[in-house]
């Protein structure tokens, strides 16, 4: 198999460490670096990983650094090809994400500036909380170019939607089509109108009610896990959907995915960081792409993007 590149994570918490060993066992890199601020963890977590590849079958390397306050470690990332952020705090039970807004900027800036420093041509994907405001803070600082700057939301609950009807109908995941934009938060607008089973409307196979339950607790996907978690938050689904995106940049494969990208009149909306399908490719997103909407689901668009837009607006004083 061809390897080739390097990719960086950022921080080695549960959702950081495990998106290292899906992108290191992909087999598609040469490097895989690690980093985080607590000494010695990303170097004895790529210890770990790198002596699993011989029994999984794999042969990129992963690198651990340790980084410090003033931008000791960075180093390591120099030539990454993309960076997924993971740094920041996870939520809590009865935390919302934005809950975490002021702590996490504060994380995102640090890490933003040392990226735009040591990785200037790389694409970001943003993966800390609150999601939509912590992807246009990155932008900002970094100043890199909307189009390599996309956050990860929109795969994820995509994934959660699907599941939820998988087992409200009993079929294959692979059966099922759905579909989620907006933001990733309470403005969450899973696309009920494109939701299909074997080809089919899932409003042939379930009531509007039925539907409306699966949407709910889509919404609420993320906060259901932490209630059971009680210490943490998801990282299995979430590091899924990082890496496949990473994925997706580093083939420069024009794979279409719901992430989290800048608007510049597409729906008729500009100027934020809102959850929209995306044409993904070597230098992050290549268009946008307009999935047709029902009039209820284009308002609960726009209503997402007037709220992330708002917030998004004072970010840049965090």
């Amino acid at each position: 198999m061809s390897r080739s590149g390097k990719v960086t994570v950022i921080g080695a918490g549960f959702y950081g460490s495990t998106t290292a060993m899906r992108l290191a066992e992909y087999d598609i890199f040469d490097t895989v670096v690690l980093t985080d601020v607590i000494e010695g963890k990303p170097e004895g977590l790529a210890l770990d990983m790198n002596q699993s590849r011989w029994i999984e079958g794999f042969e990129t390397k992963l690198v651990g650094q340790t980084t410090g306050p003033n931008g000791e470690g960075y180093e390591a990332i120099a030539g990454s090809e993309i960076v997924v952020i993971t740094a920041g705090l996870p939520r809590k039970p009865g935390m919302s994400r934005m809950d975490l807004i002021e702590t996490n900027a504060k994380i995102m800036r640090a890490v933003a500036e040392n990226v735009a420093t040591y990785a200037p041509e790389a694409v970001i994907i943003n993966v800390a909380n609150p999601l939509d405001e912590m992807t246009a803070l990155a932008q900002i600082v970094t100043g890199f170019p909307h189009a390599r700057v996309i956050g990860q939301a929109g795969m994820l609950d995509t994934a959660r939607f699907t599941n939820f009807v998988a087992e409200k109908l009993g079929v294959p995941v692979a059966s099922v089509t759905t579909l989620t934009l907006g933001s990733h938060g309470d403005t969450m607008v899973p696309v009920a109108s494109a939701c299909t089973v074997d080809g089919k409307p899932l409003s042939d196979l379930l009531s509007a009610d039925e539907i409306e339950e699966l949407v709910v607790r889509t919404r609420n996907g993320g906060a259901e896990v932490v209630a059971l978690l009680k210490t943490g938050s998801a990282y299995y689904a979430p590091s899924a959907a990082a890496a496949r995106m990473a994925k997706a940049v580093h083939e420069d494969s024009g794979a279409v995915m719901p992430v989290c990208a800048w608007v510049d009149g597409e729906y008729g909306l500009s100027g934020a960081y809102l959850g929209v399908e995306a044409e993904i490719g070597a230098g992050g997103i290549r268009r946008i792409v307009e999935t047709p909407l029902t009039d209820n689901e284009k308002t609960l668009l726009v209503e997402a993007y007037e709220a992330v837009k708002a917030k998004q607006a004072d970010v840049k004083d965090l």
